[in-house]
């Protein structure tokens, strides 16, 4: 706000920043209300970022495959794909039409990939995974990386469970920077349509999560977790194995979630509880010392 130029346009989102306002009146605003504003909108964070898609130009890549990568012969590749610098495609990959691989990206044996898919560089695609279309991999994304499982022999040592099953990616998915979705032991790891993950999420062998889920940064799922559709946890979240967490949930901040969680819930803490009633129990936890010492003196 206080670097917008004239020929800028800024967006006013929350009431706590309706006093820049008047500083601000002689330029276009998009705020949520009727704020003094020039243009109020019903979604100003949609309409500036709508905004900012007719601005920003990204690179273009020229569909051709650079002469250091290395594509094995009986991969399969669709028209327009740039497949950039040192880049390795294995036996029997199917890349649809549009794709861009950037520098270092490794796709394993026996992967499928849909249309205008975009993985920037170092990221990774282990074997026999399946992803949908409009696909986004940041840098240093691991999918379908061997899963978390090991069981003890009779001799005190840790046997390694074979991690059988694939990752899926559906449609209209991103993953940010050295995020990893493991895969799966028997069955399949998926991540359903819409999903976004954040940087340095993990998501644990076997889990599901749901369409249009957010898995903000450090969240991290157990094995065989199962999130539902439009879920929200915030950051370092962390979730235990086999729990189910149904539509609509919230988990704050640093919440860890032990048991299941009921669709349309809003969770705090550990272990989680209604959020609600965390707040209580926080506001009560700060005045501890003080409630102590009035038991003390009696």
């Amino acid at each position: 706000m206080d670097s917008v130029c004239p020929l800028q346009s800024i967006r006013i989102e929350t009431l706590r920043h309706r006093s820049c306002i008047r500083c601000t009146s002689r330029k276009r605003l998009a705020g949520d209300r009727n704020h003094r504003c020039r243009r109020c909108r019903r979604n100003p964070y949609l309409d500036f970022a709508r905004a900012l898609e007719l601005f920003y130009q990204p690179p273009q890549y020229a569909p051709g495959v650079h002469p250091t990568a290395a594509v094995h012969s009986s991969a399969k590749i669709e028209a327009g794909a740039h497949v950039g610098p040192y880049v390795v495609i294995q036996e029997n990959v199917e890349i649809g039409a549009r794709a861009v691989l950037l520098a270092h990206v490794v796709i394993y044996h026996g992967v499928t990939i849909g249309d205008s898919f975009l993985a920037h560089s170092h990221a990774v695609v282990r074997e026999f995974c399946r992803i949908g279309n409009n696909v986004i991999l940041q840098n240093g994304v691991i999918v379908g990386g061997d899963g978390f499982g090991f069981a003890k022999d009779n001799a005190g040592r840790w046997h390694k469970i074979v991690q059988s099953g694939p990752t899926v990616i559906e449609d209209d998915v991103e993953i940010q920077a050295n995020a990893c979705i493991d895969r799966a032991s028997v069955g399949e790891t998926r991540i359903a349509r819409g999903a976004k993950i954040d940087n340095l999420v993990q998501v644990g062998h076997g889990s599901k999560v749901g369409e249009d889920t957010l898995l903000c940064a450090q969240v991290g799922l157990a094995g065989s977790t199962d999130v539902g559709n439009n879920v929200i946890l915030a950051g370092q979240v962390g979730v235990a194995g086999h729990c189910k967490i149904g539509d609509g949930a919230i988990a704050t901040a640093q919440s860890g979630i032990p048991n299941d969680v009921a669709a349309g819930a809003v969770v705090s803490g550990y272990p989680a509880i209604d959020n609600k009633l965390w707040l209580r129990c926080v506001a009560v936890f700060n005045r501890l010392p003080e409630i102590a010492k009035l038991l003390r003196r009696k």
